[in-house]
């Protein structure tokens, strides 16, 4: 079997074989190309198996983001994503030798980071990825939706306006970036994905309202996209400079008639919203799911790229055992800033990669770990200094499907 890259030519063969993985089939593009989530598919950094024979077997391809760490720091990384393998070659070794081939492949490009949505969740811990962020969805009943006012007062003076995601794409666009630079966890959105209509809405052709908010001065600082399925107001994303635009265009959605609930798509468990309403029991948690997996291809790089609040000092005893690597750090942290150095010192903490991975932008404590068994403190006091030390300054949150 052969591993090779991919290029322009071969996106026809590509497409063809992932859905083929999955079981789909291809919908049809726009007369461009445009309006698929593989439109944006970067040909030059796929891989495609090949068996002996000459057909190709599996997939796999890496859409080049950035990344908002912790600190509020902005870094290259690699979304991994078109991982299949057909059924007639599965349990053979096929998708092993593409994460070898693509693992080395990203090292070879200098980056220090990659990250991947997990279809199957039980795949790619054995690769070295780890679960870093969460998302859930929240149910609000129409006739339950009344929120209680501000208690600390500061009402929105500003103002709402309907649109359509096909009238304003620069405008959400522009917006978005702004958005996703404050948020660690948060994923670029590539001009190339707005401009062929990639991904998922409000990005695709497939029809969306957008509420708009503007502040006092008219200039926009928020948006929500949504859309009416039966009676049920959806949700696709809520995208907002500060919590007080998030909670206007809450108050809009949630006042929107002739419908019996709205569904917010991708809700955080510390979100404000439930504590906004007049009845806390009235919002229906749903079921919570792991979303952006991480994986660091370079521990040194990778710590010292992020931000810190808290000072300390940590020796962590990292294994890689895809990679067949092993390696000690002492990270020292001052004044936000780290350094990440070799040592033989005894180490505080023994973690396997995919660990390292599920607490790097904040969201897993590291104590969880420890408690689940996966993480090994050799000193009482580790686990909360490292809870304290990876901690992020928000929760992380990732909106992107890719």
């Amino acid at each position: 079997m052969e591993i090779r890259s991919t290029t322009e030519k071969d996106l026809d063969v590509f497409v063809d074989t992932v859905h083929t993985a999955f079981g789909r089939f291809p919908e049809t593009p726009a007369e461009d190309g445009s309006g698929v989530w593989w439109s944006a598919v970067e040909p030059e950094r796929g891989l495609l198996a090949v068996a002996p024979d000459g057909r190709p077997v599996g997939t796999a391809a890496a859409y080049s983001f950035e990344l908002t760490l912790p600190g509020g720091a902005v870094t290259p990384v690699s979304g991994v994503s078109c991982v299949g393998v057909l059924p007639t070659h599965r349990r053979q070794g096929v998708l092993t030798a593409m994460m070898r081939r693509q693992l080395a492949d990203l090292r070879a490009r200098g980056e220090f980071l990659s990250v991947l949505l997990a279809s199957e969740p039980v795949i790619y811990g054995r690769f070295g990825y780890g679960p870093a962020t969460y998302t859930g969805r929240l149910t609000v009943p129409r006739r339950r939706a009344a929120l209680a006012a501000p208690r600390a007062g500061g009402a929105d003076s500003g103002s709402v306006e309907v649109l359509r995601s096909a009238d304003c794409r620069d405008l959400l666009e522009e917006l978005y970036d702004r958005y996703r630079r404050a948020l660690p966890g948060a994923l670029s959105r590539p001009h190339r994905w707005w401009a062929r209509a990639a991904g998922q809405p409000p990005l695709t052709p497939a029809p969306r309202y957008i509420a708009l908010h503007r502040d006092a001065d008219g200039a926009p600082d928020g948006y929500a996209s949504y859309s009416l399925d039966g009676n049920t107001l959806m949700v696709d994303e809520t995208i907002a400079v500060d919590d007080a635009v998030t909670s206007a265009l809450a108050r809009f959605l949630l006042g929107h008639d002739l419908i019996n609930e709205v569904v917010f798509k991708h809700f955080t468990a510390e979100h404000p919203l439930r504590w906004q309403l007049e009845d806390f029991s009235a919002a229906e948690v749903g079921r919570s799911t792991e979303w952006l997996w991480v994986r660091l291809l370079d521990v040194p790089r990778a710590l010292t790229a992020r931000g810190w609040l808290t000072d300390g000092e940590l020796v962590l005893d990292v294994e890689d055992p895809f990679l067949g690597e092993r390696a000690r750090h002492l990270l020292t942290v001052r004044d936000g800033r780290a350094e990440c150095v070799p040592t033989d010192r005894e180490p505080d903490l023994s973690l396997d990669v995919r660990d390292l991975g599920a607490v790097y932008l904040g969201g897993t404590p590291v104590s969880t770990l420890v408690r689940a068994g996966h993480v090994r403190a050799h000193r009482p006091e580790a686990a909360a200094l490292a809870d304290a030390l990876f901690r992020a300054e928000r929760t992380p949150h990732c909106l992107n499907w890719f």
